[in-house]
Protein backbone atom coordinates (compact mmCIF):
# COMPACT_ATOMS: atom_id res chain seq x y z
CA UNK A 1 0.00 0.00 0.00
CA UNK A 2 3.09 2.12 1.10
CA UNK A 3 3.65 2.72 -3.12
CA UNK A 4 0.59 3.47 -4.08
CA UNK A 5 -0.05 6.07 -1.19
CA UNK A 6 3.22 7.58 -2.25
CA UNK A 7 1.62 8.31 -6.08
CA UNK A 8 -1.92 8.93 -5.43
CA UNK A 9 -1.41 10.63 -1.96
CA UNK A 10 0.27 13.84 -4.20
CA UNK A 11 -2.20 13.78 -6.58
CA UNK A 12 -5.00 14.11 -3.99
CA UNK A 13 -3.20 16.90 -1.93
CA UNK A 14 -2.67 19.61 -4.81
CA UNK A 15 -6.40 19.24 -4.97
CA UNK A 16 -7.08 19.80 -1.33
CA UNK A 17 -4.30 22.50 -2.06
CA UNK A 18 -6.61 24.13 -4.32
CA UNK A 19 -9.53 23.64 -2.44
CA UNK A 20 -8.08 25.78 0.50
CA UNK A 21 -6.60 28.33 -1.51
CA UNK A 22 -10.02 28.74 -3.48
CA UNK A 23 -12.07 28.51 0.57
CA UNK A 24 -9.86 31.18 1.95
CA UNK A 25 -10.00 33.71 -1.78
CA UNK A 26 -6.22 33.49 -1.63
CA UNK A 27 -6.21 33.95 -5.63
CA UNK A 28 -9.25 35.64 -6.08
CA UNK A 29 -13.30 34.18 -7.63
CA UNK A 30 -11.77 33.77 -11.47
CA UNK A 31 -8.37 32.24 -11.10
CA UNK A 32 -10.31 28.56 -11.40
CA UNK A 33 -11.35 29.65 -14.80
CA UNK A 34 -8.15 31.33 -15.50
CA UNK A 35 -5.90 28.34 -14.79
CA UNK A 36 -8.26 25.76 -16.48
CA UNK A 37 -7.82 27.82 -19.56
CA UNK A 38 -4.27 28.29 -19.08
CA UNK A 39 -4.15 24.13 -18.31
CA UNK A 40 -6.18 23.70 -22.30
CA UNK A 41 -4.36 26.30 -24.25
CA UNK A 42 -0.92 25.74 -23.16
CA UNK A 43 0.31 23.48 -20.92
CA UNK A 44 -1.56 20.03 -22.00
CA UNK A 45 -0.64 21.22 -25.99
CA UNK A 46 2.83 21.45 -24.60
CA UNK A 47 2.74 18.35 -23.12
CA UNK A 48 0.95 16.46 -26.14
CA UNK A 49 3.29 17.74 -28.54
CA UNK A 50 6.76 17.03 -26.55
CA UNK A 51 5.26 13.75 -25.10
CA UNK A 52 3.62 12.27 -28.76
CA UNK A 53 6.96 13.28 -30.41
CA UNK A 54 9.48 10.86 -28.41
CA UNK A 55 7.13 7.75 -29.27
CA UNK A 56 8.50 5.48 -31.50
CA UNK A 57 5.44 5.12 -33.62
CA UNK A 58 5.94 1.93 -34.89
CA UNK A 59 6.01 0.58 -30.71
CA UNK A 60 2.34 1.81 -30.73
CA UNK A 61 0.84 -0.84 -32.90
CA UNK A 62 0.38 -3.70 -30.19
CA UNK A 63 -2.27 -4.83 -31.10
CA UNK A 64 -3.25 -7.17 -28.36
CA UNK A 65 -2.66 -4.78 -25.83
CA UNK A 66 -4.72 -2.05 -27.66
CA UNK A 67 -7.57 -4.42 -28.04
CA UNK A 68 -7.39 -5.41 -24.30
CA UNK A 69 -6.69 -1.04 -23.56
CA UNK A 70 -9.67 -0.20 -25.69
CA UNK A 71 -12.18 -3.03 -25.33
CA UNK A 72 -12.34 -2.48 -21.55
CA UNK A 73 -12.70 1.43 -22.77
CA UNK A 74 -15.04 0.79 -24.75
CA UNK A 75 -17.22 -1.77 -22.77
CA UNK A 76 -17.36 0.46 -19.73
CA UNK A 77 -18.52 3.34 -22.05
CA UNK A 78 -20.99 1.75 -23.67
CA UNK A 79 -22.46 0.23 -20.50
CA UNK A 80 -21.91 4.04 -18.57
CA UNK A 81 -23.95 5.66 -21.33
CA UNK A 82 -27.09 3.71 -21.17
CA UNK A 83 -26.97 3.41 -17.61
CA UNK A 84 -26.69 7.12 -17.84
CA UNK A 85 -29.44 7.73 -20.55
CA UNK A 86 -31.84 5.74 -18.72
CA UNK A 87 -31.16 6.86 -15.27
CA UNK A 88 -29.61 10.11 -15.53
CA UNK A 89 -30.84 11.72 -18.56
CA UNK A 90 -29.03 14.66 -19.91
CA UNK A 91 -28.44 16.59 -23.10
CA UNK A 92 -25.87 14.28 -25.69
CA UNK A 93 -22.54 16.02 -24.34
CA UNK A 94 -23.61 15.98 -20.70
CA UNK A 95 -23.84 11.95 -21.84
CA UNK A 96 -20.66 11.88 -23.41
CA UNK A 97 -18.16 13.57 -20.15
CA UNK A 98 -20.37 11.17 -18.49
CA UNK A 99 -18.71 8.35 -20.65
CA UNK A 100 -15.26 10.02 -20.80
CA UNK A 101 -15.28 9.95 -16.63
CA UNK A 102 -16.38 6.31 -16.38
CA UNK A 103 -13.09 5.23 -18.71
CA UNK A 104 -10.38 8.19 -18.69
CA UNK A 105 -7.73 7.07 -16.43
CA UNK A 106 -4.89 9.31 -14.94
CA UNK A 107 -2.22 7.27 -17.23
CA UNK A 108 -0.04 9.90 -16.58
CA UNK A 109 0.41 11.16 -13.04
CA UNK A 110 -0.43 8.21 -11.77
CA UNK A 111 -0.59 4.81 -13.97
CA UNK A 112 3.56 5.39 -15.30
CA UNK A 113 5.15 5.57 -12.05
CA UNK A 114 2.82 2.60 -10.55
CA UNK A 115 3.97 0.67 -13.83
CA UNK A 116 7.16 1.72 -12.97
CA UNK A 117 7.34 0.82 -9.26
CA UNK A 118 5.99 -2.50 -10.35
CA UNK A 119 7.65 -3.67 -13.20
CA UNK A 120 10.92 -1.21 -13.65
CA UNK A 121 11.70 0.33 -16.81
CA UNK A 122 9.99 -3.23 -18.89
CA UNK A 123 6.50 -0.94 -18.35
CA UNK A 124 7.95 2.41 -20.01
CA UNK A 125 6.12 1.76 -22.84
CA UNK A 126 2.42 -0.21 -22.09
CA UNK A 127 2.23 3.32 -20.16
CA UNK A 128 3.14 5.59 -22.65
CA UNK A 129 0.89 3.24 -25.31
CA UNK A 130 -2.15 3.95 -22.66
CA UNK A 131 -1.29 7.57 -22.94
CA UNK A 132 -1.31 7.62 -26.11
CA UNK A 133 -4.75 6.37 -26.69
CA UNK A 134 -6.58 8.38 -23.96
CA UNK A 135 -4.93 11.56 -25.12
CA UNK A 136 -5.59 10.99 -29.32
CA UNK A 137 -8.38 8.86 -29.62
CA UNK A 138 -10.68 8.72 -26.51
CA UNK A 139 -9.94 12.80 -26.56
CA UNK A 140 -11.21 12.57 -29.93
CA UNK A 141 -14.58 10.77 -29.41
CA UNK A 142 -15.13 12.74 -26.55
CA UNK A 143 -14.49 15.80 -28.37
CA UNK A 144 -16.92 14.94 -31.37
CA UNK A 145 -19.86 13.70 -29.20
CA UNK A 146 -19.89 17.17 -27.45
CA UNK A 147 -19.34 19.25 -30.12
CA UNK A 148 -21.81 16.75 -32.07
CA UNK A 149 -24.65 18.04 -29.04
CA UNK A 150 -23.33 22.06 -29.69
CA UNK A 151 -24.36 21.71 -33.36
CA UNK A 152 -27.70 20.20 -33.15
CA UNK A 153 -29.64 22.60 -34.86
CA UNK A 154 -27.43 22.79 -38.19
CA UNK A 155 -29.04 19.43 -39.28
CA UNK A 156 -27.33 16.99 -41.35
CA UNK A 157 -24.21 17.09 -42.37
CA UNK A 158 -23.61 20.26 -41.24
CA UNK A 159 -23.44 18.30 -37.97
CA UNK A 160 -20.41 15.96 -38.83
CA UNK A 161 -18.85 18.52 -41.05
CA UNK A 162 -18.74 20.64 -37.65
CA UNK A 163 -18.44 18.26 -34.99
CA UNK A 164 -14.62 17.22 -36.82
CA UNK A 165 -14.31 20.84 -37.64
CA UNK A 166 -14.28 21.30 -33.59
CA UNK A 167 -12.03 18.40 -32.90
CA UNK A 168 -9.73 19.46 -35.10
CA UNK A 169 -9.67 23.37 -33.56
CA UNK A 170 -9.14 21.62 -30.04
CA UNK A 171 -5.24 22.32 -29.31
CA UNK A 172 -5.41 18.88 -27.05
CA UNK A 173 -5.94 17.24 -30.37
CA UNK A 174 -3.63 18.98 -32.63
CA UNK A 175 -1.06 18.94 -30.92
CA UNK A 176 -1.12 15.34 -30.23
CA UNK A 177 -1.04 14.63 -33.42
CA UNK A 178 1.37 17.24 -34.65
CA UNK A 179 3.61 15.50 -31.72
CA UNK A 180 2.86 12.01 -33.49
CA UNK A 181 3.36 13.18 -36.80
CA UNK A 182 7.07 14.12 -36.00
CA UNK A 183 7.64 10.87 -34.80
CA UNK A 184 6.45 9.38 -37.51
CA UNK A 185 8.97 11.53 -39.54
CA UNK A 186 11.65 11.35 -37.59
CA UNK A 187 12.04 14.81 -36.97
CA UNK A 188 13.17 15.56 -33.18
CA UNK A 189 12.12 18.88 -31.65
CA UNK A 190 15.26 21.48 -31.43
CA UNK A 191 16.64 21.90 -28.14
CA UNK A 192 15.10 25.19 -27.33
CA UNK A 193 11.62 24.35 -27.73
CA UNK A 194 11.86 20.69 -26.51
CA UNK A 195 13.18 22.32 -23.20
CA UNK A 196 10.35 24.75 -23.84
CA UNK A 197 7.50 22.15 -23.75
CA UNK A 198 9.02 20.37 -21.03
CA UNK A 199 8.90 23.26 -18.86
CA UNK A 200 5.11 23.95 -19.30
CA UNK A 201 4.24 20.44 -19.68
CA UNK A 202 5.33 19.89 -16.05
CA UNK A 203 2.78 22.55 -15.27
CA UNK A 204 -0.03 20.70 -16.99
CA UNK A 205 -1.27 17.84 -14.03
CA UNK A 206 -0.18 20.16 -11.04
CA UNK A 207 -2.24 23.30 -12.42
CA UNK A 208 -5.17 20.85 -13.63
CA UNK A 209 -5.59 19.08 -10.60
CA UNK A 210 -5.16 22.97 -8.50
CA UNK A 211 -7.61 24.30 -10.51
CA UNK A 212 -10.43 21.49 -9.57
CA UNK A 213 -10.38 21.84 -6.72
CA UNK A 214 -10.46 25.64 -6.34
CA UNK A 215 -14.13 24.42 -8.76
CA UNK A 216 -15.31 22.87 -5.74
CA UNK A 217 -15.48 25.39 -3.46
CA UNK A 218 -18.82 26.24 -2.81
CA UNK A 219 -20.01 23.10 -4.46
CA UNK A 220 -21.71 19.97 -3.07
CA UNK A 221 -19.72 16.55 -2.73
CA UNK A 222 -22.99 14.53 -2.59
CA UNK A 223 -25.17 16.14 -4.98
CA UNK A 224 -25.39 13.58 -7.70
CA UNK A 225 -24.34 11.19 -5.30
CA UNK A 226 -26.26 8.08 -7.33
CA UNK A 227 -24.66 9.29 -10.46
CA UNK A 228 -21.27 9.68 -9.03
CA UNK A 229 -21.13 6.04 -7.35
CA UNK A 230 -22.16 4.73 -10.27
CA UNK A 231 -19.03 6.21 -12.46
CA UNK A 232 -16.92 5.55 -9.51
CA UNK A 233 -17.39 1.74 -9.13
CA UNK A 234 -17.39 1.87 -13.00
CA UNK A 235 -14.29 3.04 -13.20
CA UNK A 236 -12.41 1.51 -10.68
CA UNK A 237 -14.18 -2.01 -10.90
CA UNK A 238 -15.62 -2.77 -13.98
CA UNK A 239 -13.09 -1.52 -16.49
CA UNK A 240 -10.55 -3.43 -14.47
CA UNK A 241 -12.84 -6.53 -14.69
CA UNK A 242 -13.72 -5.86 -18.77
CA UNK A 243 -9.85 -5.43 -19.31
CA UNK A 244 -8.61 -8.73 -17.54
CA UNK A 245 -11.34 -10.10 -19.25
CA UNK A 246 -9.76 -9.53 -22.56
CA UNK A 247 -6.50 -9.62 -21.55
CA UNK A 248 -5.83 -12.98 -19.56
CA UNK A 249 -8.85 -15.12 -21.26
CA UNK A 250 -8.77 -14.01 -24.79
CA UNK A 251 -5.57 -12.06 -25.64
CA UNK A 252 -2.31 -13.81 -25.99
CA UNK A 253 -0.22 -11.43 -24.24
CA UNK A 254 3.04 -11.24 -22.22
CA UNK A 255 2.56 -11.16 -18.93
CA UNK A 256 4.04 -7.68 -18.08
CA UNK A 257 1.51 -6.43 -20.74
CA UNK A 258 -1.47 -8.24 -19.30
CA UNK A 259 -1.09 -6.77 -16.30
CA UNK A 260 -0.14 -3.55 -16.99
CA UNK A 261 -3.28 -3.31 -19.12
CA UNK A 262 -5.18 -4.19 -16.25
CA UNK A 263 -3.74 -1.62 -13.90
CA UNK A 264 -3.85 0.78 -16.62
CA UNK A 265 -8.27 0.04 -16.39
CA UNK A 266 -7.75 0.55 -13.33
CA UNK A 267 -6.33 3.92 -12.30
CA UNK A 268 -9.07 6.39 -11.31
CA UNK A 269 -10.88 9.26 -13.74
CA UNK A 270 -7.81 11.36 -15.01
CA UNK A 271 -8.09 15.05 -14.55
CA UNK A 272 -8.26 16.09 -17.99
CA UNK A 273 -11.94 14.70 -18.00
CA UNK A 274 -12.57 17.75 -15.81
CA UNK A 275 -10.06 20.05 -18.56
CA UNK A 276 -12.41 19.43 -21.50
CA UNK A 277 -15.87 19.60 -19.28
CA UNK A 278 -15.00 22.89 -17.63
CA UNK A 279 -13.68 23.86 -21.41
CA UNK A 280 -17.21 23.11 -22.42
CA UNK A 281 -19.16 24.33 -18.81
CA UNK A 282 -21.09 21.03 -19.24
CA UNK A 283 -20.98 18.07 -16.60
CA UNK A 284 -18.55 19.82 -14.70
CA UNK A 285 -19.54 18.93 -11.00
CA UNK A 286 -19.95 15.26 -11.40
CA UNK A 287 -16.72 15.07 -13.14
CA UNK A 288 -14.90 16.40 -10.63
CA UNK A 289 -16.15 15.08 -7.59
CA UNK A 290 -15.69 11.10 -9.56
CA UNK A 291 -12.48 12.59 -10.32
CA UNK A 292 -11.82 13.23 -6.42
CA UNK A 293 -13.57 10.02 -4.65
CA UNK A 294 -11.85 7.84 -7.48
CA UNK A 295 -8.98 9.24 -6.39
CA UNK A 296 -9.19 8.55 -3.00
CA UNK A 297 -11.09 5.39 -3.04
CA UNK A 298 -7.81 3.72 -5.22
CA UNK A 299 -5.68 3.54 -2.78
CA UNK A 300 -7.86 0.53 -1.92
CA UNK A 301 -8.72 -0.41 -5.13
CA UNK A 302 -5.19 -0.39 -6.93
CA UNK A 303 -3.38 -2.06 -3.71
CA UNK A 304 -5.97 -4.74 -3.38
CA UNK A 305 -5.37 -5.47 -7.70
CA UNK A 306 -1.19 -5.30 -7.17
CA UNK A 307 -1.79 -8.14 -4.26
CA UNK A 308 -3.94 -9.94 -6.56
CA UNK A 309 -1.43 -9.87 -9.69
CA UNK A 310 1.55 -10.93 -7.40
CA UNK A 311 2.90 -7.14 -6.81
CA UNK A 312 3.62 -5.59 -3.49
Amino acid sequence: MDAVLNVVLPVFGIMLAGYACGRFNVLGESSGEALNAFVYYVSLPALFLVSMSRVEVSQIFNIPYLLAIGGGMLGTFGIAMLIATYLFPNRLGALGLNGLTAIFSNTGYMGIPILLLAFGDRATMPGVIATVLNGTVVLAVATVIIEIDLNQKSGGLAILRNAFAGVFKSPLVVSALAGLLLSAVEFPLPGALATFCDLLAATAGPCALFAMGLFMVGRSFTAGAGEISILVSLKLILQPIITAWLAYGVMDMEPIWAASAVIMGALPTGALAFVLAQRYGIYTQRSTAAIMISTLLSVVTLTVLLNILGIS
